[in-house]
């Protein structure tokens, strides 16, 4: 074999091994986008917004269909946000619907700009055009719609419930990086709320304080529990139950509307999803599997429908007018 023979085939394998982990990356790259990619979208507040829908296997249109939201973290998206919680298994399992949307990218990775800022009420009209564009698609029953997320998106969920408890049933939380005070909240509408959060969560303290994630400092998640009994007029004295080794019980009963507080506590808990789906330990400690969080959650969402107190008028079918209030918050 002449020299100019064997360089090109030298060349020819090198470019091959060097080819070889790029159409590997590529390959991959195209896999995650055709997995994470967004089912639809629309305008809303002049933004694009995206989000993913599962409808169970043998949903029955003529038949009014429970709606769970689910809320993912910052720097994540809808797509995410349903491995991470696997609300999908239980959707099937018990016929509801499940719709995961996604954050916007403020120069940054994808939040829920539970900040008190415009961006606030333009999150809050999405979610609400969110759910008038499902119930036009689906038979959804307006009564046991539910809202719930992760982290920032736990975050947004009080935000919800405080600005859209016209819209809601029962909100949900998973360690939840709650940014504005209690106080804030411009409604006190009984709203029924179960929390889920770990004692060993480096980015939500459990005991409260400020971390890398936000300049703001978290609450102490007992005490935002009790604060949000108090909203809804609960007997003051929890229960206490242990579930498991790494997991307590703590329910406040007795209140108005039947609208009750659950915090589940898991200890040695991370900044994870209980019974969900993987996240890295190393970064966000670790997943107890000692509970299944979402069922969990469907088990106290279907106790809950929207009360008349609740219900929706013509002139808040869109979610509540937004207007300033003596917060600052657009409403």
């Amino acid at each position: 074999m002449s020299t100019n023979i064997r360089g090109r085939v030298v060349l020819g394998v090198v470019l091959a091994l060097i080819g070889l982990p790029l159409l590997l990356a590529l390959g991959e790259s195209v896999a995650f986008y055709g997995a994470n990619r967004s089912d639809a979208s629309f305008v809303s507040s002049g933004e694009q917004r995206e989000y993913n829908v599962h409808v169970p296997p043998g949903h029955d249109r003529a038949k009014p269909t429970p709606l769970v939201i689910s809320l993912h973290g910052a720097a994540m998206w809808g797509a995410a946000q349903a491995v991470t919680s696997e609300w999908n298994r239980v959707a099937d399992a018990n016929g509801f619907i499940v719709v995961y949307p996604t954050g916007v990218n403020s120069n940054g990775p994808r939040i829920w700009r539970e900040d008190q800022s415009a961006g606030l009420a333009k999150d809050v009209r999405f979610i609400a055009d969110l759910i008038d564009t499902l119930r036009a698609a689906y038979n959804v029953d307006p009564e046991r719609i539910y809202a719930n997320g992760l982290s920032n998106g736990g975050g947004m969920s009080f935000a919800l419930s405080c600005l859209m408890p016209d819209r809601l049933a029962a909100v949900g939380m998973v360690g939840a990086a709650q940014l504005v005070p209690f106080a804030w909240c411009p409604d006190h509408h009984a709203m029924p709320m179960i929390d889920f959060h770990g004692t060993a969560d480096s980015a939500a303290p459990y005991g409260g304080g400020k971390t890398w994630v936000a300049p703001k400092p978290f609450p102490n998640v007992r005490s935002f529990a009790a604060q949000w009994a108090a909203r809804n007029r609960c007997a003051p004295t929890p229960s206490d139950t242990t579930i498991t080794t790494d997991v307590t019980r703590r329910a406040y009963i007795h209140c108005d509307q039947d609208a009750s507080v659950v915090l589940y506590t898991i200890q040695g808990g991370g900044h994870t999803w209980p019974g969900g789906g993987y996240l890295p330990e190393w970064f966000a400690g670790r997943t107890t599997q000692s509970i299944d969080a979402s069922s969990l959650m469907w088990a106290f969402f279907r106790e809950h429908r929207r009360t008349a107190l609740q219900s929706e008028s013509p002139a808040t079918s869109r979610g509540r007018p937004l207007s300033r209030n003596s917060t600052g918050v657009t409403r």
